[in-house]
């Protein structure tokens, strides 16, 4: 399957918070304490910019497919940033475009001088954790930061 990996622009809005909360629905992940419910989701575009950020789409064909960012940890280290809301739909999924987008957002982090990636996960989304410890990701014992997303049950991350 061919895809392109671009940044958000704000026209993707729509489709970014559609993508978002169904794949977050699939798993049971709704209401407070889940990034699905994060003010940001509703106008992605508007919350990730350089220097210090960035969100990209995976689009198919015209039509955008999955979603990713980067983005400062709240209340963590300013070398620590976080991969933020890695979503694909169902036909996206085992193309090689997870692979892709990580590779582009750990690759965007180090450029923004970022030295560690820190990211949450369930414990139900095992194709997603399988896609990062492959990449290099390794369990953490607690969360780091201030996220807001108390109901994430796994915590990962990685020097760049």
């Amino acid at each position: 399957m061919e895809f392109l990996i671009r940044e958000i622009e704000p026209r993707d809005n729509p489709v970014v918070t559609e993508i978002i909360r169904n794949v977050m629905a699939v798993f049971n992940c709704i209401g407070d304490g889940y990034s699905s419910a994060d003010p940001e989701v509703d106008a992605m575009s508007e919350y990730y910019h350089p220097p210090l950020a960035a969100f990209y789409v995976v689009e198919v064909a015209g039509k955008v497919l999955g979603c990713a960012g980067i983005a400062p940890l709240e209340g963590g280290d300013n070398r620590i940033c976080e991969l933020r809301k890695m979503y694909f739909l169902p036909e996206l999924r085992s193309t090689g475009a997870g692979h892709a987008l990580l590779q582009h957002c750990l690759l965007a982090a180090r450029t923004m001088g970022y030295k560690y990636c820190y990211l949450e996960t369930m414990q139900d989304m095992l194709a997603a954790r399988k896609l990062y410890y492959r990449a290099g990701f390794a369990d953490l014992s607690q969360p780091m930061g201030q996220t807001g997303h108390g109901y994430c049950e796994m915590w990962l991350g990685m020097e760049l």
